[in-house]
């Protein structure tokens, strides 16, 4: 293949031609949202289309149809983990809806809220069922509506009970084993799950925080003081009498906390959550026929009330329901690597990948060209999938750990495509608060801050992750740790690397 490469005489791309896949994707994505009458708005046709546009713009600069080919497919190998997690992410979400876990989380969570911490802890209760179920899209389509519709009636601007919903959504999101952006990033940076996940809390646990305290400083202003309790009363009466109601149902909450502790791979972590799920459906919900288990796993769970919040709220999950982002995710990977086989990515950035000879530079250019994906691939795949390939022999070179990557790749490419209204991300938002992208996220603290954190840290020279399992934390102290999983070869590159670099005093010296 690479002689015949060789005599095919293969060239990169001029700027006008590597942009041109980009600039068909935007096009059709802009005019599905904007001009279309809502007829079409998903990023699958348009990504079909980009894909072709890529491949003809690879053959014109010298590439053979196999070599395009078996570009994406590269790239989808590298995903494949992910997919397959995904393919079980709905049993999971079926599973803790049967069982009366998700129910129990609202049910006991609305317990909790009054005026003035309904922010900070409607953030918190967002985040434990994003991370439950794996899905910011789920956790702002479940917990997030029911947070609207509570915080109307203690008087807080819905944008800012928006913002809320989807910081706290995504907080969740990331830090689960169960979501298809967490497995990705770790998948095309070649590291442990559990290693991106402990590599995340470095940046997203501190703007967690201070998002927690800017709530709650929104919540005292805010709030206006009548709390109308009548929404939360009408919700946990519909539950209760939909559920077999006890705090023994949070049980399966704890089994995914488990599994993020112990560092379970991601399919067996979902396993062992899902036969909870099911045992607890089994037990303390009455689900007795083999028949119905599968029917719920497979096509979702169906709730019967006349309570129309509550029935939005638990109609949904199942194998089924998971298939529009498998397929998404497919094009999505499948155009990275086409546009990384037909050399679009290199024309672009390769140049300034070369000017990369600090950790600052390598992360801020990182989350740059992550969000140029975001807003002009129209997805956040996308924005995970792109730069991955560009930039890991950079953190190879400078003597980092694989899941700085990883973990940098999510700062920026997973929480700010909820920004932008033509992305996938953004669009279902929109759809889901009825209101512009642009309204709720000046308010989404995390999403906003996380990349901003992330980046002038690591410009101080802190809150770096090293090859050699070492970590710089904020004080700028380098502590000893146990190495992020990396390919073999690359890793040993990196290690003498960050050797070389500490030799020459570029990089610091685990302390004593």
């Amino acid at each position: 293949m690479a002689s015949n490469e060789k005599t095919r005489n293969v060239r990169l791309p001029n700027v006008v031609e590597a942009l041109l896949p980009i600039v068909v994707m935007m096009g059709l994505m802009i005019y599905g949202l904007n001009f279309s009458g809502g007829t079409y708005v998903d990023a699958h046709m348009p990504l079909a289309v980009s894909i072709v546009v890529a491949c003809a713009v690879g053959c014109f600069c010298g590439h053979s149809f196999s070599d395009m080919l078996a570009g994406m497919i590269d790239r989808l190998n590298a995903t494949m983990e992910a997919i397959l997690i995904l393919c079980t992410v709905g049993l999971l979400v079926a599973s803790f809806l049967m069982s009366g876990t998700i129910p129990a989380l609202i049910y006991y969570g609305l317990n909790l809220l009054t005026p003035q911490l309904f922010l900070p802890i409607g953030c918190i209760l967002c985040a434990i069922v994003g991370l439950a179920c794996g899905s910011s899209w789920t956790a702002t389509a479940t917990m997030g509506i029911a947070m609207l519709g509570i915080g109307a009636g203690l008087g807080i601007p819905a944008p800012i009970t928006a913002g809320m919903a989807i910081s706290g959504a995504y907080v969740g999101d990331k830090f689960s084993p169960l979501s298809d952006t967490t497995n990705l990033a770790a998948a095309v940076s070649e590291t442990g799950l559990f290693d991106h996940v402990t590599a995340m809390v470095s940046t997203t646990a501190p703007t967690f925080v201070l998002a927690l305290i800017g709530y709650a400083i929104l919540g005292v202003t805010t709030s206006s003081g009548s709390y109308d309790p009548t929404v939360a009363v009408e919700l946990q009466a519909a539950l209760k009498e939909g559920f077999n109601m006890s705090p023994i149902l949070l049980v399966p909450i704890l089994v995914v906390i488990g599994a993020c502790i112990m560092r379970l791979p991601g399919l067996v972590g979902i396993a062992l959550s899902v036969g909870t799920g099911v045992l607890f459906a089994v037990i303390f919900q009455g689900v007795g026929s083999l028949a119905d288990l599968f029917d719920m796993l497979h096509y979702g769970y169906s709730f019967e009330s006349s309570n129309e919040l509550a029935v939005s709220l638990l109609n949904r999950g199942g194998m089924e329901h998971t298939m529009w982002t498998i397929n998404l995710i497919l094009l999505a990977v499948a155009y990275g690597g086409a546009l990384e086989r037909c050399g679009c990515t290199e024309a672009l950035f390769g140049k300034l990948k070369n000017r990369l000879n600090s950790v600052g530079s390598l992360i801020f250019t990182t989350m740059a060209t992550s969000l140029f994906c975001d807003a002009t691939m129209c997805d956040q795949f996308l924005g995970i999938g792109v730069p991955a390939p560009l930039y890991v022999e950079k953190y190879d070179e400078l003597g980092l750990s694989r899941n700085m990557m990883s973990r940098t790749l999510e700062d920026c490419g997973t929480l700010w495509a909820a920004m932008f209204p033509w992305t996938g991300c953004g669009a279902y938002q929109m759809g889901v608060f009825e209101m512009s992208t642009f309204t709720y996220f000046p308010f989404a603290f995390v999403n906003l801050l996380n990349p901003i954190y992330a980046a002038i840290t690591a410009f101080m020279g802190r809150n770096i992750f090293w090859a050699d399992g070492s970590y710089t934390n904020i004080f700028g102290k380098t502590k000893a740790g146990k190495p992020a999983a990396a390919p073999a070869e690359a890793h040993e590159k990196a290690l003498k690397a960050l050797e070389a670099r500490r030799a020459a005093g570029k990089a610091p010296k685990i302390s004593a």
